[in-house]
């Protein structure tokens, strides 16, 4: 027996090495799927890099004063700038099926609850961000570029390198796709039960504060770009409440007080955990009468007290089963 079982661990360790395995080897194959994703959309896009970059420029160039153009100071300039924007275009339009792959990576891990979640908020995300992008390019820029080249000095030609300017449009791309991105963030902190709607619209204030400290460190420092930025914030912001408000009920009590809902854990259609255990719902043989987890130490003599006890017990039955009852006469007995 002992050797059946010796050779049972190895097995066991070997099953769990495989599973471990499995997963490592889909991982790396999830990953060389997105990789190859990125590469043929590159590929594909790279013979455009000219029109590419033309159309991104083209907010900039519009505004600038005839006569006037781009410019390239660096050697490798005219190479790697449509280089680096092609292939930043690569990634934005893979990004639905890098998230497909990842979710197909994580999803067979999760309740069916939770993958009915999760789908709806992964496509609103997406499409936020794209929605981010989009509002900078056709809102934002012909804002930013028309005020900063009206306000150039006189005699000073305007001739924006095209590495500086790829470099500020990727900033500006990925402040206004993250911050479009608040309504998801505002639904998932009320849907897991971590705040609620009202407490939140109590809030607003600093809500506001922290929309411009966001602006001020995701956008070039100057108010208009800052402003730009918070301002949508706090719409949508606003939009993550109303959506809560729709999409999801308020814990009970909340009207009453806010009491009831420190206790509040998370609440979904398919179950509730409505309140945290009290110190009296705690079984009486691991915690404490305030509620508290007893130790290992505490656990030993609690162990070493039921021992005592049942060996107390025991010996108090035996004895009554050996010793004669003394008011039973022997002879009747016999």
């Amino acid at each position: 027996m002992a050797e059946q079982e010796n050779t049972d661990i190895p097995d066991e360790a070997q099953q769990k090495e495989q599973t471990l395995m499995d997963h490592l080897i889909e991982l790396r194959d999830r990953l060389l799927h997105m990789v190859l994703a990125i590469l043929i959309v590159f590929i594909a896009l790279f013979s455009f890099s000219e029109d590419i970059f033309s159309l991104a420029a083209e907010p900039l160039l519009a505004l600038m004063p005839e006569g006037t153009s781009m410019i390239a100071t660096g050697v490798t300039s005219p190479f790697l700038v449509p280089f680096k924007l092609v292939l930043l275009l690569s990634v934005l339009l893979t990004i639905p099926y890098l998230l497909h792959q990842m979710w197909s990576f994580i999803a067979p891990g999760l309740y069916s609850h939770e993958k009915r979640m999760v789908t709806p908020l992964l496509i609103s995300s997406v499409v936020l961000f794209y929605c981010g992008i989009a509002f900078a390019y056709f809102v934002i820029f012909p804002i930013l570029f028309g005020f900063f080249i009206s306000v150039a000095p006189e005699g000073v030609e305007v001739m924006t390198d095209i590495g500086q300017y790829l470099d500020f449009i990727i900033a500006i791309f990925l402040a206004f796709g993250i911050a479009f991105e608040v309504p998801v963030a505002t639904f998932l902190l009320i849907a897991s039960g971590v705040t609620t709607v009202s407490k939140l619209a109590t809030k607003r204030p600093y809500i506001i504060i922290g929309a411009f400290v966001v602006g001020m460190l995701l956008t070039p420092p100057d108010v208009i770009s800052q402003s730009l930025l918070a301002i949508p914030i706090w719409l949508l912001f606003e939009l993550g409440l109303i959506a809560s408000r729709i999409f999801l009920k308020e814990k009970a009590g909340e009207t009453e007080g806010e009491g009831a809902d420190d206790n509040v854990i998370m609440q979904t259609d398919e179950f509730e955990l409505t309140e945290e255990p009290t110190p009296s719902d705690f079984p009486e043989d691991d915690h404490d009468e305030e509620g508290n987890p007893l130790t290992e130490d505490d656990m030993e003599k609690l162990f070493d007290e039921a021992e005592q006890e049942e060996e107390e017990n025991n010996r108090e039955g035996e004895s009554s089963d050996t010793d004669p009852d003394p008011d039973v006469d022997p002879e009747k007995k016999s």
